[in-house]
């Protein structure tokens, strides 16, 4: 469990604040890698097993938590995801993210977002288009499958051996043109070398003609938070052309990095 800026705040939760408990309860979810346990959620925020459950019944209710199917996890549920990508939409640093991606696109040449992930899908949090006639419209807001895009394979990759099992024999795994991984065993090898090799590529695999490379936004813990990620028509920019944009892709990583407040 990962989770340093929501252990610094524990001195500052007053004890008989119920909203606040409820807080802290969903940090600790959000920080950890694999969805906790209840006894393990107890422990983190220190307070009595017969609380947080009542607390997670409430917040599972309201959306924010949802149960691991199957198991006594708890991860973050639709209604978090959704707040947390509004936030990031409406940040007051999204001007500097921006800025920073209109310098990536002055030096690629080709269309370049900013995306985080979103229960199942990526959401894109901002994009900048490049000069072209041809374009593809996925901008802010828009959502494409995890396992069909450059930014939610970095994503995926990021996760507990585990965890991405989990989700790759749970998850329908359609396809949306010839390329797309939809076999698991084929999809969870091509996790496993994206996670070796530091950025993923999409190879049609969601959009004919339209191919992707991206690499991992890390906060100050070293957490995969986002992702950064440059794509095109073939017929203007291949894969290996695109491959060699990744030196200005991870530069643009790290700066949008050092912007995000988490």
């Amino acid at each position: 469990m990962s989770g340093s800026k929501a252990e610094r705040s524990d001195s500052e939760i007053p004890a008989g604040s119920a909203v606040l408990r409820a807080v802290r309860i969903l940090e600790v979810i959000a920080a950890c890698d694999d969805a906790p346990q209840l006894a393990e959620i107890c422990r983190a925020v220190d307070l009595p097993k017969a609380t947080v459950y009542r607390i997670l019944a409430t917040l599972e209710h309201a959306g924010y938590v949802a149960k691991e199917p199957g198991t006594k996890q708890y991860g973050c549920g639709h209604r978090l995801h959704q707040l947390s990508g509004r936030v990031l939409l409406s940040s007051p640093m999204r001007a500097s993210r921006h800025a920073i991606l209109e310098e990536l696109v002055e030096q690629v040449g080709e269309t370049c977002n900013l995306a985080v992930p979103s229960l199942n899908s990526v959401l894109y949090l901002d994009r900048v288009e490049a000069a072209w006639p041809l374009r593809v419209s996925l901008g802010a807001g828009s959502n494409v499958p995890l396992y069909a895009s450059a930014c939610g394979k970095i994503f995926l990759s990021s996760m507990s051996k585990r965890a991405r099992e989990r989700f790759v024999r749970s998850t329908p795994l359609v396809g949306y043109t010839s390329r797309t991984f939809i076999e698991p065993g084929r999809l969870l090898a091509e996790l496993e070398s994206i996670r070796a090799a530091g950025f993923a590529v999409d190879d049609e695999e969601y959009l004919q003609g339209i191919c992707c490379v991206a690499v991992p936004v890390r906060n100050e813990d070293g957490v995969v938070v986002a992702a950064v990620a440059v794509h095109g028509p073939v017929s203007r920019m291949s894969l290996t052309q695109a491959r060699e944009f990744l030196p200005q892709l991870r530069d643009a990583a790290d700066a949008v990095g050092r912007t995000l407040e988490w």
